[in-house]
């Protein structure tokens, strides 16, 4: 566990972004030239609690005690370092992840593609919309959903990703399990990407088969089980709770020589947490990029729009879902996993175009 923790904020976009970092005036977040800051927020963890962040210009950073100033400066130059493309995709612009849930039960389309000809029409419809990867997955991992036996996962899955594969060789194809067995028969067909929702806890032999075949991962958070883990989650404070987590994760990835540069992190908004969890997460997410590594978010249709909106909510929540996107976008997140992809594409493409313009 730390006891210091930075965050990279005041954020600037665009050609004026550019200019600042040219004029050394500001510094590009994870090397990318349209997103510069200029202030970091030091958040100090002690014993009894968490001591707000204090926010410091970047320029002040040598007045700092020495103890601080390491730590900072090992955080700052993986804040500012570029993120290397992942399967041919290009981190320094915002991609979108299509959810294709294989499912009878998923929490909100649950049935709708678990026949496997509407499960390829609708990857098909994601792609032609604008999704860079699809996430396929045979088991539901929705609050109170029990585990399934991992033959039947992978036979409801195993036809769509040869086809997908077949048809569309050229779109990285993640596959959102938790077992070993279906991760090893997946990266056999042919996924490109592992999104383990228990961040390699549930099975003890997924990391052995992800590094023998040196795959990408997406290292995802998650408190309890998909059975239990809305049952009162609880966190010292979940934001740095959960940075310590990714943390211990990646030390145990790099001592094992897997590259950091294959590892994606995504907070788990939604698993094992409240509306005032995600909100902390959501709202100081920036601080993820201390890590090193590109972030995933995925809020898409998640309950906690519900818990804000109230009366005002609706089935797909594709507002409360674009305004979460559209937040991580400013933040320099790179990810998003979300089921409207044309809708959040349209919002993503729109919103750059205004940002980026003089």
């Amino acid at each position: 566990m730390r006891e210091y923790y930075t965050r990279p904020c005041n954020l600037y976009y665009g050609n004026y972004a550019k200019n600042l970092v040219k004029s050394k005036k500001a510094l590009p977040l994870a090397g990318n030239l349209n997103i510069a800051f200029n202030q970091l927020e030091i958040f100090r963890r002690k014993k009894k609690g968490i001591v707000q962040g204090k926010v410091y210009p970047v320029t002040a950073l040598n007045s700092l005690p020495r103890e601080i100033k390491t730590i900072v400066r090992a955080d700052l130059k993986k804040i500012t370092s570029r993120r290397k493309n992942i399967c041919g995709i290009d981190l320094s612009n915002p991609h979108i992840m299509g959810v294709l849930n294989v499912t009878p039960d998923s929490f909100s389309d649950g049935g709708l593609f678990f026949n496997e000809t509407k499960a390829y029409d609708h990857a098909n419809l994601m792609i032609n919309s604008g999704a860079s990867i699809i996430d396929v997955g045979g088991e539901s991992t929705r609050p109170g959903s029990k585990i399934i036996n991992d033959k039947d996962e992978w036979n409801r899955i195993k036809n769509l990703i040869i086809k997908l594969k077949k048809n569309f060789s050229n779109i990285p194809l993640s596959l959102d399990t938790r077992k070993s067995y279906v991760m090893n028969k997946g990266i056999e067909f042919g996924a490109n990407i592992i999104n383990d929702v228990s961040g390699l806890n549930f099975d003890k032999k997924s990391f052995d088969i992800i590094n023998s075949k040196k795959i990408p991962f997406i290292l995802h958070h998650m408190q309890g089980t998909p059975d239990t883990m809305q049952k009162n989650p609880k966190y010292e404070d979940a934001l740095l709770d959960i940075y310590d987590f990714f943390e211990s994760k990646i030390k145990f990835c790099d001592k094992k020589k897997f590259k950091r540069e294959h590892i994606i992190i995504d907070p788990g908004i939604g698993f094992g947490k409240n509306l005032e969890h995600n909100l902390r997460i959501m709202s100081k997410i920036s601080t993820f990029h201390s890590l090193g590594c590109p972030i995933l978010i995925g809020t898409s249709r998640k309950r906690f729009i519900e818990h804000i909106v109230t009366k005002f909510d609706t089935p797909d929540r594709t507002g409360g879902t674009m305004a979460s996107v559209l937040y991580g976008l400013l933040q320099g997140v790179q990810l998003f996993r979300v089921h409207n992809v044309k809708e959040i594409n349209q919002g993503i493409l729109v919103f750059n175009k205004i940002l980026n313009t003089n």
